[in-house]
């Protein structure tokens, strides 16, 4: 069985640190053998995640996101922080995730979900705090936190123009949580 893993940065912006990183995650989950599906959030807009509007009908990206979920068995994010927490972007995806449609059970979309995740920042401890809060949520939904995460304080000044890391040391962490996540998911899925 090949790993199905859907990676994204839970931020918007074009240039973000944390797009970077994903991609170096992608890597490395390639390398460790996963089939890979790489989407950016900005490509599936949402509402706010709204009641009210969930009643009248799912958003359309609303439903494309929770298929991607549902069809891959891991996820890899890479999240930014946002005054100590994680941003809106990756907070209304979760929630709009999660929200069960007509005949679906109550979180099938993450149902036997395994994560890894991964922060940059440039502050000096690289998004931890906003993995905290991420981890938590996650863990309250039912995914399967791996324990292995990578953060990349400074972010600032630790890339390459061309969006690689520029120590090694660092990339080989972001691999190791990526081959750890799909060790993980390959072991629980035999």
């Amino acid at each position: 069985m090949t790993p199905r893993i859907l990676a994204f940065a839970g931020a918007l912006r074009t240039d973000s640190f944390n797009k970077k990183l994903i991609r170096i995650g992608v890597d490395g989950l390639k390398a460790a053998g996963a089939d890979v599906t790489l989407i950016d959030l900005r490509d599936f807009p949402m509402p706010i995640y709204d009641g009210d509007i969930e009643t009248a009908g799912f958003p359309e990206n609303a439903v494309k996101m929770k298929q991607l979920f549902h069809d891959h068995h891991g996820l890899l994010i890479a999240a930014p922080e946002y005054n100590r927490s994680l941003s809106g972007a990756l907070k209304n995806t979760i929630d709009w995730v999660s929200r069960s449609t007509p005949g679906e059970k109550p979180l099938a979309s993450f149902a036997d979900k395994i994560a890894g995740l991964l922060a940059a920042s440039p502050g000096p401890v690289g998004g931890m705090r906003g993995l905290m809060h991420l981890r938590e949520i996650l863990t309250h939904i039912n995914v399967l936190v791996i324990p292995n995460q990578t953060t990349i304080p400074k972010a600032a000044d630790a890339f390459n123009p061309d969006g690689t890391l520029k120590d090694e040391k660092q990339k080989n962490s972001v691999h190791a949580v990526a081959k750890k996540l799909v060790e993980t998911v390959a072991k629980l899925r035999a």
